[in-house]
């Protein structure tokens, strides 16, 4: 029990060390002080847990994406105006100049028609509109994709209440611990104390002093460096829910599991269809099969576009539309109106891109089916394995607890036995390390119900306790 209590602070350290350059990113600037239940620690995740918002704003893509799908029919339209000056010079320019300034008898007026003809004022005005049945696969696409994003949303949530639980429990495990250990030093401190009384009035010799002493002193850096990994696992804590890094945390719970009748034939019976994970695998298989609808309706259907367009020009005098607006002989127009289908017959040949894509689609498919069945066996392993622990943790508590006592009552004893003078200090130790080995058991056994439970709700998606991941009622 010790060695997986070990374990579980070196998991932790570690997992510390991967955090440590962002924990320390933030100032230590709240030294405010919180109390924290599970379910109050599970809330504050839920609200504040970057992770979740992220996921929040992945969703709200999909979501949009989805409610505006339709917008694949909207046609193109454009609007613009250009004005233009021509520098072309060529004979019948030149000869143009040439009789109007006969015309009108003057150099200047010459070259002010000159002027004239080089501008050109061009609006236009472009409408266009293509409908091609793949549009729709389009659009049931982008519904699979939010579907598919739910479901990898309420994973992420899951997964987060989860995480956060199994820290809080070993918090209250690592926090256990450190009681113990707080407990055997103050222990060892009395007896030192009582040695040392002892000595003086001559009832034992120098070599005993020594060894009460050297126990006391030898058990205090192990004290100091559990506390110190204690804070650290309390500021990963705080990092996790969204608490300020440095927040005094002081947890209030007890690992105290809530018992479950288990049979693995009838979880997998009731809700061995119910994983994220598989429901997550078949809307991928249903986004692969509207991948190939898509496809088929790309390559075998044509695609009809209707095109319209009209571009006015006025070519008088340049920036005096006023006075020329009803001449005319200065405006000028054009447009077209054109329907057109187009069918790609290039996409129909065995070595196109379009086949070559469907091709790999089918494979993907049978990739997903395969993966899908995997997952499925996997997870029949899982439970197995989940309901074995549940069954043999609860065995386990149920003879530790038994065994606590029988512990309370050796270590009692010794103890009474050691004051008075008629057994040695190294069998009391023995019998203070069988106390504490067998304290630390239960609560070991404890945690590992709890969490062999919580994994077993999470590969079922389901809640087999009497509470859900927000500490409610069902």
């Amino acid at each position: 029990m010790i060695i997986h209590l070990k374990k579980i602070a070196a998991g932790t350290c570690l997992m510390l060390a991967a955090l440590h350059p962002v924990i320390h990113a933030q100032e230590r600037v709240s030294e405010q002080s919180v109390t924290l239940t599970l379910e109050q620690a599970v809330e504050y995740a839920i609200e504040h847990s970057k992770t979740l918002k992220s996921s929040d704003i992945d969703l709200e893509m999909k979501k949009r994406a989805s409610a505006n799908s339709w917008n694949v029919f909207l046609p193109n339209m454009s609007l613009t105006g250009t004005m233009n000056r021509s520098t072309e010079y060529s004979p019948s320019s030149a000869a143009m100049n040439q009789l109007i300034s006969s015309i009108t008898h003057t150099e200047a007026a010459s070259d002010f028609a000159d002027e004239e003809s080089r501008w050109a004022v061009v609006g236009g005005f472009t409408f266009g509109w293509t409908f091609t049945p793949a549009y729709i696969g389009q659009i049931m696409q982008s519904h699979a994709n939010y579907e598919l994003q739910k479901i990898t949303w309420e994973q992420t949530r899951r997964d987060t209440i989860i995480n956060i639980k199994k820290i809080y429990y070993g918090l209250l495990l690592q926090e256990q611990s450190l009681n113990i250990q707080r407990t055997t030093l103050e222990n060892a401190r009395k007896r030192a104390e009582q040695a040392e009384a002892n000595y003086k009035n001559g009832l034992i010799p120098e070599l005993s002093l020594l060894q009460t002493q050297v126990s006391y002193e030898n058990q205090k850096p192990d004290l100091e460096q559990a506390e110190r990994s204690y804070r650290q696992s309390l500021d990963m804590l705080a990092f996790l829910i969204g608490l300020p890094v440095g927040t005094n945390i002081t947890l209030n719970g007890t690992i105290e599991p809530e018992y479950v009748k288990v049979d693995y034939d009838t979880l997998i019976e009731q809700y061995g269809y119910s994983s994220l994970d598989l429901q997550s695998l078949n809307e991928n298989i249903h986004l692969t099969n509207l991948g190939l609808k898509t496809l088929t309706l790309a390559t075998y259907f044509p695609a009809l576009s209707l095109n319209y367009s009209w571009q006015p020009a006025y070519m008088g005098k340049a920036f005096s539309f006023a006075g020329d607006i009803g001449k005319d002989d200065m405006w000028y127009d054009s447009g077209s109106l054109s329907l057109t289908v187009a069918w790609n017959l290039t996409n129909m040949l065995p070595w196109s891109t379009n086949q070559q894509q469907a091709k790999d689609l089918k494979q993907v498919k049978k990739q997903l089916a395969m993966t899908r069945e995997t997952l499925s066996e996997n997870q029949k392993v899982q439970v197995r394995k989940a309901v074995d622990t549940l069954i043999e943790s609860k065995a386990q508590i149920e003879n530790m607890s038994r065994n606590i006592s029988l512990a309370q009552r050796a270590y009692d004893a010794t103890l009474k036995a050691y004051r008075s003078g008629t057994t040695e200090l190294l069998d009391l130790r023995d019998a203070e390390n069988s106390l504490n080995q067998a304290k630390l058991g239960l609560a070991n056994q404890k945690f590992n119900y709890i969490s062999a439970l919580l994994d077993l709700e999470n590969t079922l998606n389901t809640t087999l306790t009497r509470t859900d991941g927000n500490g409610d009622k069902k």
